[in-house]
C-alpha cells in the first residue's frame, strides 16, 4: 500500500475527563470485533450508477459512485486521480460543495489550466465539486494545481479547506521514493495551501512548515492550525502552526506566524509511537522550530531533506510518532490517528516503515495541554492501519484503513466499540484500493468517501443511519 492518506469532516462531542473516549484506550484488546454501534452484517450492494458491485455494506444502505479519474469535470478539463482526503460544505438547495485532494506524484504537468499552477510541473491538486444528496454532479472543476502529494487537510470555518503536500520534493532535493526527476519542478513543496469555496487557492502558507504534511484541524479559540506528519520511514510529529493573526479575524490563514512541535512534558523526546499502557496520558509543551521552511543547497538526498524540520523539534525535546494522518477537532479537542502506532500483536508482522503496530487514536485537548490515548489496535482483525478520519453526527469516529488486505470502513464510538460499516469489493489488479476522505454532508444524509487506487473515484452513501452507532 502506498504511504498516506487522511481527511478531516464534522465535529466531534466533546471529550473531556469523563467524556466521549474517556478511558477506552485498548479496548477490544483480546482481539474480538466489538459489535455495538454497528448496523449488521455487509453485502454485496450494487452502485446505482451502473448496477456494479464495488462495495459491501449493510442492509438498507445505498450507494452511488461519482466522478472517476479520467471523467472530464463540467469545465471540461479532465479528473486527475488518487482521489484522497475531502470536506463536505454547506451548497444551495439541499447540495454539498465537496473540496478532494488528488495524491498525485512527481513532474507530471498540472491538470486544468498551467498558467493558473503553483508549479507548471506538479500533478496534484484539488477539485471542488457540488453534488446532491445521492452523488450526482452538477458542476466541477479544478480549484488548486500544481502541487504534490495532496494527502489530507481540513475544512475552516470561514469556508474554505487547507489542502497538504505530503513531501519535500522540488529543485532543490534529490529525488524521492520513486525515484522521479526533481529537477524537472520549477517550485520548493512541502507547504499547505488554502482553498477557499468561492474561488482559486492562494500560495503556500511557507510558515507553517515544509514537511510531509498529512492533515490539519482548526481551534477556532486560540486560531491555532493543528498539523499532523506522515513521515513514511522516521520518526513523525504533532504541530500546530500558530498564525500572525487570528483567522477568524483576518478570513483567512495568514503567512508569517510562528510553528512549534509537540513534547512531553519532563520526558524529552518521549517514544509515543510504541505500545501504550491503558489510559496512557500526557502533559504537554511546545517547542519552537526556528527554521519551518528550509531551502537546501547542493540537493541533499529526499531522506534528508524530508526529516529537516522535524529534526529541529526532536533536538529541542519533541515527541515521536509513527505516521500521523487524519485529524478532527472538536469543542477544544484535537482527535488524531497514528497509522503504524503501537505494539505488534500476536499473529501480526510489523508494518515496513516507522512504527509496528496497527494503528493508535490520541486526544489533544487545546484548552488542557493533555494528550490522551484513545484507543489502540489490538490487531489487524480488529482494526488495520487507520488513516483518514471524520465523525458522524453522533460523534463516531468514522476510520479509512489502509491496510494490506481488505479494506473496510469502520466506526469507533464513543464508549471503545469497533465496527465494520463498509468494505471494498476486491478487484483484479487493484490491490492497492483504500477508502479515503470520508466526510458527511450537510444534516448527516450522506457519507462521501473516495476510494484511491491506481485511478480514484468519489462514492455518496446513504441510508437507514439512526439504526446504529453513525
Amino acid at each position: 500500500m502506498d504511504r498516506r492518506r487522511f481527511l478531516a469532516g464534522t465535529a466531534l462531542t466533546v471529550a473531556g475527563a469523563a467524556g466521549p473516549f474517556a478511558g477506552v484506550a485498548r479496548a477490544g484488546r483480546n482481539g474480538e470485533l466489538r459489535p455495538g454501534g454497528g448496523y449488521g452484517p455487509l453485502t454485496p450492494v450494487p452502485d446505482e450508477r451502473d448496477g456494479a458491485v464495488r462495495l459491501h455494506l449493510p442492509e438498507g444502505f445505498r450507494y452511488r459512485s461519482f466522478n472517476p479519474a479520467g471523467e472530464a469535470f463540467t469545465d471540461g478539463t479532465a479528473t486527475p486521480g488518487r482521489h484522497d482526503g475531502m470536506a463536505a460544505f454547506r451548497g444551495p438547495r439541499g447540495t454539498a460543495i465537496l473540496v478532494r485532494n488528488h495524491e498525485v506524484n512527481g513532474p507530471v504537468g498540472a491538470f486544468g489550466d498551467p498558467a493558473k499552477a503553483y508549479d507548471p510541473a506538479a500533478g496534484g491538486g484539488t477539485a471542488t465539486l457540488q453534488v446532491t444528496r445521492d452523488g450526482r454532479v452538477l458542476r466541477s472543476g479544478p480549484s488548486l494545481t500544481g502541487t504534490q502529494m495532496n494527502c489530507s487537510g481540513g475544512p475552516m470555518p470561514w469556508g474554505a479547506w487547507v489542502s497538504c503536500e505530503e513531501t519535500v520534493n522540488g529543485p532543490d532535493v534529490g529525488d524521492d521514493f520513486t525515484g522521479q526527476d526533481n529537477t524537472r519542478l520549477q517550485r520548493r513543496h512541502g507547504y499547505i495551501f488554502e482553498v477557499p469555496l468561492d474561488g482559486r487557492a492562494g500560495g503556500p502558507i511557507r510558515s507553517a512548515g515544509r514537511f510531509a504534511h498529512e492533515s490539519a484541524a482548526f481551534d477556532p479559540s486560540s486560531g491555532a492550525v493543528y498539523l499532523t506528519e506522515d513521515n513514511f520511514a522516521f520518526a513523525s510529529g504533532f504541530y500546530r502552526y500558530l498564525p500572525p493573526r487570528h483567522p477568524l479575524r483576518a478570513g483567512r490563514i495568514l503567512d508569517g506566524g510562528r510553528l512549534q512541535m509537540l513534547a512531553v512534558r519532563g520526558e524529552p523526546g518521549r517514544d509515543l509511537s510504541l505500545g501504550q499502557p491503558s489510559g496512557a496520558r500526557y502533559r504537554t509543551s511546545w517547542v519552537d522550530i526556528e527554521d519551518p521552511d528550509p531551502e537546501f543547497t547542493g540537493r541533499p538526498g529526499n531522506d534528508t531533506a524530508i526529516q529537516a524540520v522535524g529534526n529541529q523539534g526532536r533536538a529541542r525535546g519533541a515527541a515521536l510518532f509513527s505516521r500521523l494522518e487524519g485529524a478532527v477537532h472538536h469543542h477544544g479537542t484535537i482527535y488524531f490517528v497514528s497509522t503504524q502506532g503501537g505494539a505488534t500483536a500476536s499473529g501480526d508482522s510489523p508494518p515496513g516503515g516507522f512504527g509496528k503496530g496497527r494503528g493508535q487514536v490520541w486526544a489533544y485537548e487545546t484548552w488542557s495541554g493533555l494528550l490522551r490515548l484513545v484507543y489502540e489496535s489490538p490487531g489487524s482483525v480488529v482494526l488495520d492501519l487507520p488513516d483518514n478520519v471524520t465523525t458522524s453526527p453522533r460523534g463516531t469516529l468514522v476510520l479509512c484503513e489502509d491496510g494490506g488486505g481488505d479494506n473496510y470502513l469502520r466506526g469507533l464510538t464513543r464508549h471503545g466499540e469497533v465496527f465494520d460499516f463498509a468494505r471494498l469489493a476486491p478487484v483484479a489488479g487493484d490491490a492497492g484500493a483504500e477508502f479515503a476522505g470520508s466526510t458527511f454532508g450537510p444534516g448527516g444524509h450522506t457519507l462521501y468517501v473516495n476510494v484511491q487506487s491506481s485511478q480514484g473515484v468519489s462514492y455518496a452513501i446513504w441510508g437507514p443511519w439512526r439504526r446504529g452507532g453513525f
